[in-house]
């Protein structure tokens, strides 16, 4: 009779030690946040930087070496800095007429590197995850120049310029690569982020503008960040293509995902 008892015993043991082991976890999700200057230059942010001509051939052989690195990365998902036109789809009929050779000639960072390191890595679709947010920077000008603190926006548009003027002297004296490659440094993406930190000076009790700024510049951010959680599934590789000032955001919204993995563009980017 003992002997009888064991095996059920036993093997009831052994389900319940089964039933107790965690479910195999489901790979990572691994985002690489490729931060990027406006290369059409269309003089739509407050500070630009000057770009000269990416259609011209020299520039075209940079920007081929720039999607040949990033396509070591192997992705399987392109994200960019453009919003989507088909209702109920995050995927861009722009890339479609790229892929069929019907777009027009484009210097937009878009085309240029997004669609184009897509059609490398031989996706059928690109994805759009943009989204039009406030920027109330007037409401932050006129507070500061009524309550003496108008040195503060003279001291950070200062900084800006710059930098831009670093980063155009770079560009004019090196490679798209080379010159992404400095953009994309964390200690420089934590630096130009200080500038939303520098906001939160201007205000005082109840009147926050700068407060309203760096909320609203968030708000964007994170409603971006959901749109590319939302597309992505476990094991994709994703590259996610924007204007560098989004990419402290983006990056730390990727770092503080559970299943995501931050991947550094500068690993596959080229040094010149």
């Amino acid at each position: 009779m003992f002997t009888l008892l064991r095996f059920p015993l036993a093997f009831a043991a052994a389900i319940l030690t089964l039933g107790a082991l965690p479910a195999a976890a489901a790979p990572p999700v691994e985002v690489m946040i490729v931060g990027t200057f406006h290369m059409d230059n269309p003089g739509h942010d407050l500070h630009n930087m000057k770009v000269d001509d990416v259609l011209t051939g020299k520039r075209q052989k940079e920007l081929a070496d720039v999607a040949a690195g990033l396509l070591r990365f192997k992705p399987t998902v392109v994200m960019v800095e453009s919003q989507r036109r088909d209702d109920g789809a995050a995927t861009l009929p722009r890339y479609r007429q790229y892929l069929a050779g019907t777009l027009e000639p484009s210097r937009n960072e878009v085309v240029q590197v997004g669609f184009r390191l897509a059609k490398a890595a031989g996706l059928k679709e690109a994805y759009g995850i943009d989204v039009d947010g406030d920027f109330p920077y007037e409401d932050v000008q006129t507070f500061a120049e009524a309550h003496g603190q108008a040195a503060i926006l003279k001291q950070e548009g200062d900084k800006i310029d710059v930098s831009l003027k670093e980063a155009s002297d770079l560009l004019a004296a090196s490679s798209i690569g080379a010159t992404l490659r400095w953009f994309n440094q964390p200690e420089r993406i934590a630096l130009d982020h200080g500038f939303y930190q520098d906001m939160l000076q201007i205000g005082r009790l109840d009147e926050q503008p700068g407060a309203a700024l760096v909320a609203a510049w968030n708000k964007r951010n994170f409603e971006i960040c959901a749109r590319m959680i939302q597309v992505v599934k476990p094991g994709d590789r994703a590259v996610v293509l924007y204007g560098s000032g989004h990419a402290f955001l983006l990056r730390q919204c990727v770092a503080e995902t559970p299943g995501f993995r931050l991947v550094e563009p500068n690993a596959y980017l080229p040094a010149r």
